[in-house]
């Protein structure tokens, strides 16, 4: 076992084990304490040993398996456990039962809702993220700028989307399979109030709808200004529901309960925002989000071709959070993806 800290402070532990004890190694090192502890468990039941190193006889010491991590779960008579599952949030019983579903795949991604450009504090113009979406292999994405309110951020007036509406337009009639969504990130002010009108918001293919100020108030006030937005037929998505930036901000105070039942009961759509720093929803509140049967959408918050990237670290999340193709709405084709968004109950 080696040790070594990388110029970002992160620690990383490198062993080295030999083939015959690879799988095992792969297991025990990619599953939590909690998840180990019950493999062990279910393995002194069979009179078996695990550990890093291999799976044994209890009595003779006889090496049994341990090459393939593959091979771990299947003389305990478990269904084979992704490495993401790995925390004993039931995952194992779910193995017994051969319960567990085939989880997202980033291939099964199909756009990204959730974009910047130069027209509000983005880096590149609105064809370059096209050309770069398209690139990735997508077939759509949605133009997503901040609205008036954060001026800091270039939001843009209602006089500017529609501008842009227009330009949009006009570049969907240049490419080639593939299409520009028009859209918004429109700030929920304080008073749970939007800050563009109705007669605008109907104007666009997707509507996002998100906190960007008053991150300190009580959790009553600032959950109600989450489920006053979710109320309104025009808002499909809400973004980064809990406001969360890791190392920078703590989430604010959402009952995250409540705005689950609100998003089931109106069909809103909660992001799962791929942003580094945001990864909001996690994977905890993802299960939860699943369970209640609220569909989500795993965005980049791009503000650059770069940021694009961002995907893989959303799906990621979501895998975590036991989440299938059909939970996730841009897995949809077009056609369904705007059916979806304009069939809000």
């Amino acid at each position: 076992k080696s040790s070594v800290i990388t110029k970002d402070d992160i620690h990383i532990d490198v062993r080295v084990v030999e083939p015959i004890s690879f799988g095992a190694a792969l297991q025990y090192f990619t599953g939590s304490k909690a998840h180990n502890i019950k493999l062990r468990e279910l393995a002194i039941k069979r009179g078996l040993k695990i550990n890093e190193y291999g799976v044994f006889d209890s009595e003779t010491g006889q090496r049994i398996a341990g090459e393939e991590e593959e091979e771990v779960y299947k003389i305990l008579d478990l269904a084979f456990i992704p490495p993401e599952l790995r925390e004993d949030r039931g995952e194992i019983e779910a193995a017994q039962e051969n319960k567990l579903t085939e989880l997202i795949k980033y291939s099964q991604i199909r756009g990204d809702l959730h974009l910047h450009t130069k027209w509000s504090d983005g880096a590149h113009t609105i064809k370059q993220m096209a050309e770069a979406a398209k690139k990735r292999g997508y077939k759509y994405i949605a133009i997503t700028e901040h609205s008036q309110s954060l001026k800091f951020a270039g939001g843009l007036t209602e006089e500017r989307l529609r501008e842009q509406i227009g330009l949009i337009q006009r570049l969907n009639r240049e490419l080639n399979d593939f299409t520009i969504l028009t859209g918004i990130e429109v700030d929920i002010k304080s008073d749970g109030s939007l800050d563009f009108s109705d007669e605008i918001l109907s104007k666009l293919d997707v509507v996002i709808a998100a906190i960007h100020s008053g991150f300190k108030q009580e959790s009553k006030i600032i959950t109600g200004r989450i489920i006053k937005a979710m109320q309104n037929k025009l808002v499909n998505i809400i973004a980064h529901p809990t406001g969360r930036l890791i190392g920078y901000r703590e989430s604010y105070q959402v009952d995250i309960n409540k705005i689950m039942n609100v998003a089931a009961e109106t069909g809103t759509i909660l992001e799962i925002n791929a942003y580094p720093e945001r990864l909001d929803l996690n994977d905890v509140y993802c299960r939860m989000a699943k369970d209640k049967g609220v569909q989500l959408a795993i965005e980049t918050d791009a503000h650059s071709i770069e940021g694009l990237e961002f995907m893989n670290l959303g799906v990621d999340v979501a895998r975590r959070g036991w989440l299938e193709e059909k939970d996730v709405i841009n897995t949809l084709s077009l056609d369904k993806l705007l059916k979806r968004l304009k069939n809000k109950l």
